[in-house]
């Protein structure tokens, strides 16, 4: 297939009913996945270790013939199987959902009309357009006469740009450094060079800083659950010669209640129900763990155009060189853009040569694209028999290529300076190695910018604004949007190094006149300053800087290269998306971080009262039933977290793992020191029999473990809105209703009655009060903020 070009007409493209048959032989443009069997999927959830420790109790079950602990063994292992595989499921169909999103396009020729299609449904011999900062879609042979330059590392390992002519294929894949031209597609999906199209979204599997401390965190629950329960084993088994079977049994059981295996399923199907609220609010997360990232973003170095700005170009009074008028500049300009492109400057410039009517019919000879290294574009054109070379960029680049003279430079650069002042971006034009004069662009800032900008700011973010402009427009637009007026030039930044560089840089509000390569600066100076910075950009040279950033935004129509470099795509202009993903964000972590406060709470709480109470006492004060019955009524709250109400925190949301063992430890010992005094009022005021004061504790650890989760789940006290989701507090009530009702009744316990049942509540409900002063006296001393 590569070898010959696909039958086409370059001039109109495919047509409707061509590009329908080719689907169906050749396919659509992608990677069929190897998908595996959701039976088998299922059934991977009953091999590891904490699944081989539940089927280990089971077996012994068997073996002494408990054959009700054997039964909620097992159920216990289908539960925890089938949490697993909806977790996983669910984060799955997420990232599914987010590839769909994150789709790379294409500029494709059909019909004779230039239309953008999602890469996918590509065939051989559609006529596409690759150009700067595109990925390719698909394989395709150039077939104008053009050279460009394609970044191929992705597929062969090669570092440095490969140039490309007429004739030559260029691979999917690769992504285009430099020039532009028109291509026709050769090979699609599996038969493409590469086999695969680009990978834009990584899996949900990928770990952050954050993810990997949480389960050192975990790791380190694991290693004192086993030691604690080891201890318990060797007391009984060698001291006290008890049953090694039931021993082994209860350590196995008390181990999986114990252990927070869990910890990474939720947190990951925490990030990707918040990865599609992020969705949802036009921000695309190209990994999950990009959600943790922004939430700890405390500098925001964000774009002018698009960003702050609309980006929607007007054409201000052009300010012709003399022997020129206005509608010769706009003339020029016009034969140096180009429709297709879609670019501001040039669609601008064209709206206004169609609206002054100065075009008329040329012949393209030659055309040299914008790029962010020269800074201009050129056209050689053939008009009513008269060749002319136009231009149009920068004034600086354009008064150095054709060698201007300094009273030309004097005046274009006056007219540059002045028109700054009121706000504007200029070029300017020449025609034929003459400065013909300079067009005014105007683009003025976002309605919903100021609003936004003062939002990010007020929850504890420094907005530096990034922008190629002259110092003059920055400073202008700057001041509209309240983000202050320390500019900083990429010229001054030249001239520094080292500690003076990166101080100035983090006192900077505005950086002026830059390249692509000093946002890379900007982003290694803040982040050597201790910050947590994000970056957005839109530019195939911006990409460095986006994956250097601590969060990469790739905002609104950037090019695939940027999309793919950067940890956020947003699919809408303006700062406000920002605004509401950096919200966002922090709630979904707040939501992890009550999680994880909850289950190292709970550890302490329930595996340091059972080995204190066996090993002091000798006393079981619950059986194996009660504990596998505790895991499963903990596991049902537990998902819901995800969905939790949360306010969000009013710095940036940063791990701070001493804080939240400490706040952890104090609640988990409250918890510790309440089942105790419970059991002592069991035994000594109340005198239960040993079964009736199992079921009596089991009630409790139900009922005040759950509790515990309207403490963690906010830093205020417990009664302060905002108030639990729906779904977490049906969650919470409903399993403790579950719970009461067997240990009033009996099922698979000692029956206890309704009038100690009550005890039980209301003695949970005094220590649910007594618990959040402890989180918040602790909360204090340890510097947690209180929202």
């Amino acid at each position: 297939m590569q070898g010959n070009l696909p039958e086409t007409d370059i001039r109109r493209g495919l047509s409707k009913e061509e590009v329908e048959r080719r689907l169906r032989e050749y396919g659509y443009n992608e990677i069929p996945e190897k998908r595996t069997h959701p039976l088998i999927k299922f059934l991977s959830y009953f091999w590891g270790p904490i699944p081989w420790m539940i089927e280990l109790a089971a077996i012994l079950s068997f073996i002494i013939e408990d054959w009700v602990d054997f039964w909620i063994i097992i159920t216990l292992l289908l539960l925890n199987g089938f949490v697993e595989f909806w977790q996983e499921r669910k984060a799955e169909n997420v990232i599914a959902y987010l590839r769909k999103k994150m789709a790379v396009r294409a500029r494709v020729l059909r019909d004779g009309e230039w239309k953008i299609i999602d890469a996918r449904f590509l065939v051989p011999g559609d006529v596409v357009r690759i150009r700067l900062g595109d990925i390719v879609p698909a394989d395709v042979r150039i077939v104008e006469d053009t050279v460009v330059e394609v970044d191929e590392s992705a597929l062969t390992g090669e570092s440095l740009p490969r140039a490309k002519k007429k004739g030559d294929i260029v691979y999917s894949g690769s992504i285009v450094r430099r020039g532009e031209a028109l291509a026709v597609v050769v090979a699609t999906g599996a038969s493409t060079y590469f086999g695969k199209t680009v990978k834009l979204v990584s899996e949900a599997k990928t770990q952050s800083e954050l993810q990997k401390m949480i389960i050192r965190l975990g790791d380190y629950l694991i290693a004192l659950a086993v030691a604690v329960i080891l201890i318990m084993l060797v007391v009984e088994v060698f001291v006290r010669h008890g049953s090694l079977l039931h021993a082994l049994k209860f350590s196995l059981v008390l181990a999986v209640a114990s252990i927070p295996a869990a910890l990474p399923a939720v947190l990951s199907v925490t990030m990707a129900i918040g990865a599609m609220e992020l969705a949802r609010r036009q921000a695309i997360v190209t990994r999950l763990v990009a959600i943790e990232e922004l939430a700890g973003v405390d500098v925001l170095a964000s774009d002018k155009t698009g960003t702050l700005t609309k980006n929607e170009l007007t054409v201000g009074d052009v300010h012709p060189l003399p022997g020129f008028s206005a509608s010769d500049v706009i003339f020029y300009a016009a034969l140096a853009s180009r429709e297709e492109d879609k670019d501001p400057i040039d669609m601008a410039i064209l709206r206004k040569a169609k609206e002054l009517g100065v075009l008329r019919e040329y012949k393209l000879i030659r055309f040299v694209p914008f790029s962010p290294e020269t800074k201009r574009t050129e056209a050689i054109v053939e008009v009513d028999g008269r060749r002319i070379h136009a231009i149009k960029g920068a004034p600086h680049v354009v008064l150095e290529v054709v060698g201007a003279g300094e009273d030309v430079r004097k005046e274009v650069m006056e007219a540059v300076h002045a028109l700054a002042e009121n706000g504007f971006r200029t070029i300017a034009v020449a025609a034929n190695g003459k400065v013909v004069g300079v067009i005014p662009l105007f683009d003025p800032p976002r309605d919903d910018a100021p609003l936004a900008v003062r939002a990010i700011q007020e929850m504890g973010l420094r907005v530096k604004m990034v922008t190629g402009d002259h110092v003059a427009i920055a400073r202008y637009i700057a001041r509209l949007l309240g983000i202050g007026e320390r500019v900083v030039t990429a010229e001054e930044m030249d001239r520094l190094k080292g500690e003076e560089k990166a101080r100035v840089i983090e006192e900077a509000d505005v950086f002026a006149q830059v390249l692509p390569q000093h946002k890379y600066e900007i982003v290694t100076a803040l982040q050597s300053r201790g910050h947590m910075v994000a970056m957005t950009g839109d530019g195939v040279n911006d990409a460095p800087a986006l994956k250097k950033a601590h969060c990469g935004i790739a905002v609104a129509g950037a090019t695939d290269a940027a999309r793919a470099a950067a940890a956020i795509v947003l699919l809408q202009p303006g700062i406000s998306v920002i605004a509401d993903a950096l919200k966002t964000a922090r709630r979904i972590f707040q939501r992890m971080e009550s999680y994880v406060i909850y289950r190292l709470t709970e550890t302490i709480r329930v595996l340091f009262f059972l080995a204190t109470s066996i090993l002091a006492f000798n006393f079981y004060p619950i059986n194996s039933t009660m504990v596998i019955l505790l895991a499963i009524l903990n596991d049902i709250p537990i998902l819901m977290i995800a969905y939790d109400n949360v306010s969000e925190p009013r710095r940036p949301a940063r791990w701070r793992p001493k804080k939240i063992m400490a706040l952890s430890t104090a609640i988990g010992v409250a918890g510790l020191v309440s089942s105790f005094l419970l059991l002592y009022i069991g035994v000594s005021v109340l005198h239960l029999p040993e079964n009736a004061l199992r079921t009596f504790i089991f009630l409790k650890l139900i009922v005040a473990g759950h509790s515990t989760l309207f403490i963690t789940r906010s830093k205020r006290y417990f009664w302060d809105p905002p108030y639990p989701s729906k779904r977490l507090l049906a969650a919470i009530l409903g399993t403790d209703i579950v719970g009461t009702l067997i240990a009033v009744y009996g099922f698979l316990v000692t029956p206890i009655g309704w009038s100690l049942a009550l005890l039980v509540w209301g003695y949970a409900l005094v220590w649910l009060f007594i618990n959040d002063a402890v989180k918040q006296v602790v909360g204090r001393r340890v510097g947690v903020d209180v929202e």
